[in-house]
């Protein structure tokens, strides 16, 4: 079997990250002192978060969703402006949102192979990961693959297909990326009447028209077909309903395919590279339980409002080495409350993506309402949100338009 050989390869040596519950969030009609929410959002590093998670989770992940950095040697910025000329990016607001910058091929592929190594470890025996990459490095990534599952257990190459501008003039638009789907056993799940779409209406046509069509074969056109191994989905567009900002957001419809495919409700699904958190947002629709983790606090706080958009109750594990506290409230932004209701004034409002008011317990703060501004909105979150929590502190969580968190406690 064909192995990579390159300068820095080595099995994964991280030391496991020092996690500790940061918050928990849980939608107005949970109750709020139920049994913690299975599901989590993880910050910090991966390869010490996965070296955290083995004792616990190793051999039991249904589905991994792998989107990594593609060795584009690019830096990405995450928009975070509200009411900006989608035409004139020059204008646009911006927030850091991530660096996929390398000294070197070998530097990259150092940093993915342990990674991809402990994905596997983790992986149930009838687990399935799907590793997205573009032509910088997606062959690079099949070898390794193979090197660690084994030729054998790669179960298909699948193209995504979408459109777009380019800037190439000399060459054909580069307008696919390969999602390489391995299975860590022979046995893996594969759901295939989740997954069924219409037949085209010619092929409906042809084969209602001639009982020859097919060589004799005769679908079941009622039941459609399980696609293809190139998919169609256009990508997140700047003007798009699920437009985040955060930069190579994936869209809902691909992610939904994959989740159904290889997983059953109740299922863990995970993605170490989580972005701005589309995994976790499909994962939560379908009914399974998600481990989602990033490095960054853009990334964190994107999928943190996303999920409070989608009504998921969830708990945010820290490593302290990324952590940043939350900062204390200015002045101007101060609360008040009401009648059963907590207040935020118009300057604080302005800043904020999203708020949330709950309570600390054992340095954990505890959101019991949430408020968020609909996706790519002008028009700032709900000024108001309901306090009915008694013999608890009152406390306010703001997470602003940069993704910096700030704080306040009665």
């Amino acid at each position: 079997m064909a192995q990579l050989t390159f300068h820095g390869k080595a099995a994964p040596s991280a030391e496991p990250a020092s996690l500790r519950l940061e918050s928990v969030v849980r939608p107005p009609d949970a109750e709020p002192e139920a049994t913690l929410p299975p599901s989590r959002l993880l910050w910090g590093d991966n390869l010490a978060l996965m070296t955290a998670l083995l004792p616990q989770f190793e051999g039991k992940l249904a589905l991994i969703y792998a989107d990594p950095p593609f060795f584009t040697n690019r830096r990405y910025r995450a928009r975070v402006g509200r009411g900006e000329d989608s035409r004139k990016p020059e204008t646009w607001q911006l927030a850091e949102g991530y660096a996929d910058r390398w000294a070197s091929l070998d530097a990259y592929l150092a940093f993915l192979y342990p990674r991809l190594v402990l994905m596997h470890r983790l992986l149930s025996p009838t687990g399935t990961l799907y590793l997205h990459l573009d032509w910088h490095a997606a062959s690079y990534g099949r070898v390794l693959l193979d090197e660690i599952f084994g030729p054998k257990q790669l179960i298909n190459e699948i193209v995504w297909v979408y459109h777009g501008p380019s800037p190439i003039r000399r060459a054909f638009n580069r307008k696919h990326d390969t999602i390489l789907m391995y299975a860590k056993g022979k046995d893996y799940v594969f759901n295939t009447d989740a997954v069924r779409v219409p037949y085209h209406p010619n092929t409906a046509a042809t084969f209602r028209a001639s009982p020859k069509a097919g060589f004799g074969k005769v679908p079941n056109l009622a039941r459609g077909k399980v696609p293809e191994d190139w998919w169609y989905f256009p990508v997140v567009a700047r003007l798009h309903r699920e437009r985040t900002g955060y930069p190579t957001q994936k869209p809902e419809a691909l992610l939904e395919r994959i989740v159904l495919a290889s997983s059953r409700e109740g299922d863990w699904v995970a993605d170490f590279f989580c972005g701005s958190g589309t995994t976790a947002v499909v994962a939560h629709r379908f009914g399974r339980r998600f481990l989602c983790a990033d490095a960054t606090q853009q990334a964190i706080q994107t999928a943190r409002l996303r999920l409070i958009r989608s009504q998921a109750a969830f708990g945010v594990e820290v490593d302290g080495r990324f952590y940043r506290p939350p900062q204390p409230f200015p002045a101007a932004w101060r609360p008040w409350v009401k009648d059963g209701w907590v207040a935020l004034p118009a300057e604080a409002l302005a800043q904020a993506e999203g708020w949330e008011v709950g309570f600390w317990k054992d340095g954990v703060f505890h959101s019991t309402a949430q408020a968020v501004r609909a996706p790519r909105a002008v028009e700032p979150p709900s000024p108001r949100l309901p306090w009915t929590m008694k013999n608890r502190t009152l406390a306010v969580r703001l997470t602003a338009l940069d993704g910096m968190v700030w704080c306040w406690r009665a």
